[in-house]
């Protein structure tokens, strides 16, 4: 009976683990757009105020976003590393002023050292700004899980996820993306707490 019990439980979380990874690579190929008070981007790695490629990609596809009228408003999230001059979020903000976006459409929040803490810091400045609706821009492997994220701290969001960068080059990058944010995305799921510290899944 021992064994048996085993089996059905190891079975029960590859089938887990399966259907989730294929949740992941669903939702990263669809694209929502609808009209709503921001633009989110959510932070990845800046070198002395310079977006890394990742981070650009997705500051590109939000001012794409911005440009075609989805929101008046693009707002860039995210802390800094020990050492670090700049934060994610003024980085970003930075990057997109001197690339056509308005200085007034522009809002920083430098908050978040992780997916969670940062979708928790643009919770609350929505709620300080009577916001509620928003567009979430990363890695299409990252939208499901900053997508549960963002809903469960309050925002009616929907997930924009961009096609360009590092993250979508290879087939191979792409599995291993689908692997870290499948187990990133069932951690949450279990503890309602996220993964700081671990590269490319925070």
């Amino acid at each position: 009976m021992g064994v048996r019990v085993l089996g059905a439980a190891v079975t029960a979380a590859l089938l887990l683990a399966a259907s989730t990874a294929t949740a992941i690579w669903w939702i990263a190929r669809q694209d929502a757009r609808p009209a709503s008070d921001a633009i989110v981007v959510l932070g990845s790695a800046q070198y002395n105020g310079v977006p890394s490629s990742i981070f650009e990609a997705r500051l590109e596809h939000a001012r794409e976003l911005y440009d075609e009228g989805v929101a008046p408003v693009i707002v860039t999230v995210g802390g800094k590393a020990t050492g670090d001059t700049f934060t994610e979020a003024e980085a970003g903000r930075d990057y997109l002023a001197q690339n056509g976006v308005p200085e007034d459409a522009l809002l920083a929040v430098p908050e978040g050292v992780d997916t969670l803490e940062s979708v928790r810091a643009v919770a609350a400045e929505f709620a300080d700004r009577d916001w509620n609706s928003a567009v979430l821009v990363s890695d299409p492997w990252h939208a499901m899980r900053a997508e549960r994220m963002a809903e469960d701290a309050g925002l009616d969001a929907a997930s924009s996820p961009t096609r360009q960068g590092p993250a979508v080059q290879t087939r191979t990058t792409q599995l291993r993306y689908i692997l870290r944010e499948t187990a990133a995305y069932l951690l949450y799921r279990a503890t309602g707490e996220s993964v700081a510290g671990a590269p490319g899944i925070g």
